[in-house]
């Protein structure tokens, strides 16, 4: 079976779609994707997901991005939805400068959202990296431009007893080792392994996929957002209104594909690999 070890089934992008999302599901041979709420108002979609698909696994968290609009008892209302669900994950959490130093001020992702100092941000991730501790739950972490932060709190926070995942890992290949002994899984999506190909970036991208260690490797769809390459797309979506492309969680199967071809790897011994790891990170029930 295929896992995928990040998405968000939840949006509003993905939800006119759900049921021929599920049928796809199966169709690709998918076992469980992890379902990553990121705000108060995502976690009830996340839980209603959870009871209707038992294949969904939820994952509750406060985003780098939402803390600023954080509500005063949103502490409690997470260790609810954490309480309510032995299976249940703590992400989407994390820290981002990228948001406070390079984010454009019209960019519509983030119309409407305070952006929380990168203190805000890191006083909230190292409590919920506490919380999943205390609770024995993975946690799905979100970095952009900001390792050294990251690489500070991780190593002075409690942390989950079976690991944590880098999510859509970007940082230097140097610190690999370093956040594979605190803990860390790193994870990739379709968007980035399906475009890495001829620039010198695309090259940096395949050196740092190949130097990760094959036991702390997964694979995510990060859906709706991070589509494929039109070309490697076997489940399409229709774009939104406004032309935006929108991914689809069953592509699992081509960022999986293209991920054995980065690494020059046997694509079904890296599918019982990637299984195997799903579930020493986030458990088979």
């Amino acid at each position: 079976m295929l896992y995928d070890a990040h998405n968000h089934l939840q949006d509003d992008w993905l939800r006119p779609h759900w049921d021929r999302i599920a049928a796809d599901r199966a169709a690709a041979g998918i076992g469980a994707m992890v379902v990553n709420g990121t705000c108060e108002a995502d976690w009830p979609v996340v839980a209603e997901l959870a009871r209707r698909f038992p294949w969904v696994r939820p994952s509750y968290g406060l985003h780098p991005w939402d803390v600023g609009n954080a509500s005063p008892g949103w502490r409690d209302a997470l260790r609810r939805q954490l309480d309510a669900d032995p299976r249940a994950a703590v992400g989407e959490i994390g820290l981002d400068r990228w948001i406070l130093e390079r984010a454009r001020p019209d960019d519509p992702r983030l119309a409407g959202l305070r952006r929380a100092s990168l203190a805000e941000q890191d006083e909230a991730f190292r409590w919920q990296l506490a919380l999943a501790a205390e609770r024995g739950r993975p946690a799905s972490v979100h970095c952009l431009e900001a390792w050294g932060a990251l690489s500070a709190a991780l190593a002075e926070t409690p942390r989950p007893p079976a690991g944590f995942l880098l999510h859509a890992y970007g940082g230097p290949v140097e610190l690999i080792g370093a956040y594979a002994k605190l803990g860390a899984y790193f994870s990739f999506n379709g968007h980035r392994l399906g475009a890495a190909a001829g620039s010198a970036r695309a090259e940096r991208f395949q050196a740092l996929v190949r130097a990760l260690p094959e036991e702390r490797l997964l694979v995510e769809t990060d859906a709706p957002a991070m589509p494929l390459p039109a070309e490697r797309r076997r489940f399409p979506l229709p774009a939104r209104a406004d032309g935006t492309e929108v991914a689809h969680p069953a592509d699992l199967v081509a960022a999986q594909a293209a991920l054995a071809e980065l690494r020059g790897a046997d694509p079904k011994a890296l599918e019982v690999r990637l299984e195997h790891n799903f579930h020493a990170l986030f458990g088979s029930g």
